[in-house]
């Protein structure tokens, strides 16, 4: 007889979501991470009374009440708004764009006059059919704006020229002519209160948690303990990258404490010139309106991914596309096996949807 009726591979966002779920319906969970901690990469690291988002800024958004309720069911959101700033080359604009953006640009001051300056810059540039980024970017909002906040920082991003990204990156881009600086248009939106770690310790209370230990190394003894694998980790690593290893964008942080209080005024700054190595600069006590005597400050460097690596943005073109189609195919042959997350899955998620897409598999599995 089995030991538990469930072990869940990763102990993110979704497979902490499912473990708690899976027990309050009576099941028996074991959670297991190859890290030394919970909530992969929401966790957060206590420095000098600052929550430190270790893997990177997280910012909780929806516009789903239901899946509000349900995260503040666990902890207390704050009303963190994200407005991030961008600097270029010393210039600092709002963002999203909005007339804040507009204003420091040109200098005017009305939605019109914003409008036409768009309008007659896109019209100059007369691009009918976009085929690249840079051609779809330009299309949409004009050169200025391309220039100064999108060109370089995706480069950066992305590791590439904008003009060999393909279009479809960049579908749309959030144009506000309103004085509104609310980077996201979700109804709610937020940070836990005491950080990301009370979210995850709250979702796995009650669950066996096992940590540093890697599920490809004991495989067939940690699969011999529970009837069903819930598993959220790379799904080519889980079938030994039989057709090729996935894509993705990393990154690589550099973190840095201050003996001042307030080193630039914002969670978030971006650097969207082409001269700074890094994208953007994360003070991260203004998430939770931090009033500590020190300060700590994150370097965001972007990077091409490679095996060891921590994957977090999957590369969605049409080859990698097609590659993790042939893994889906198989994955829905394995038997007494759950995929799911964004590593699983191969989709970027933002934290509202891991939250969803685990909810939704656990009534498809359990109430179906």
């Amino acid at each position: 007889m089995k030991q538990y009726d469930y072990l869940v591979v990763g102990a993110g966002l979704w497979g902490s979501v499912f473990a708690h779920e899976a027990t309050k319906r009576g099941k028996k969970c074991l959670v297991i991470d190859r890290r030394d901690h919970i909530g992969g990469n929401v966790y957060c690291e206590n420095v000098e009374g600052i929550n430190v988002h270790k893997y990177g800024a997280h910012i909780f958004h929806t516009n789903d009440k239901n899946i509000w309720d349900y995260v503040n069911s666990f902890v207390e959101f704050n009303r963190y708004t994200n407005s991030p700033v961008a600097n270029y080359n010393g210039e600092l604009y709002n963002l999203p764009f909005n007339m804040n953006t507009f204003y420091q640009l040109w200098k005017v001051r009305t939605p019109e006059e914003a409008k036409e300056k768009i309008r007659q810059q896109v019209e100059q540039a007369g691009i009918k059919d976009p085929q690249n980024l840079e051609e779809q970017a330009i299309s949409l909002v004009g050169t200025d704006i391309y220039e100064k906040l999108i060109k370089a920082y995706t480069e950066k991003q992305w590791g590439r020229k904008a003009t060999e990204l393909p279009a479809f990156i960049i579908k749309r881009l959030p144009v506000r002519f309103t004085f509104d600086n609310n980077y996201f248009n979700d109804r709610y939106q937020g940070i836990p209160i005491g950080g990301y770690n009370k979210l995850t310790e709250g979702l796995l209370n009650g669950v066996e948690v096992r940590l540093g230990i890697d599920f490809f190394k004991e495989r067939e003894a940690l699969a011999a303990l529970a009837e069903t694998i819930v598993y959220t980790g790379p799904i080519d690593e889980y079938f030994d990258f039989r057709f090729g290893q996935l894509e993705y964008r990393s990154l690589r942080f550099e973190n840095q404490l201050l003996d001042q209080e307030n080193y630039q005024g914002n969670a978030v700054v971006n650097y969207t010139d082409g001269e700074t190595q890094f994208t953007r600069i994360i003070e991260h006590k203004h998430f939770e309106f931090g009033t500590q005597p020190k300060t700590v400050i994150t370097h965001e460097y972007p990077q091409e991914w490679v095996k060891g690596a921590e994957p977090y943005y999957p590369v969605n073109d049409d080859k990698n596309t097609a590659v993790f189609n042939q893994y889906k195919a198989l994955a829905g042959d394995e038997p007494n096996v759950i995929f799911g997350g964004r590593l699983a899955e191969y989709r970027y998620y933002d934290m509202h949807q891991v939250v969803a897409s685990a909810l939704k598999k656990v009534k498809v599995h359990f109430d179906s």
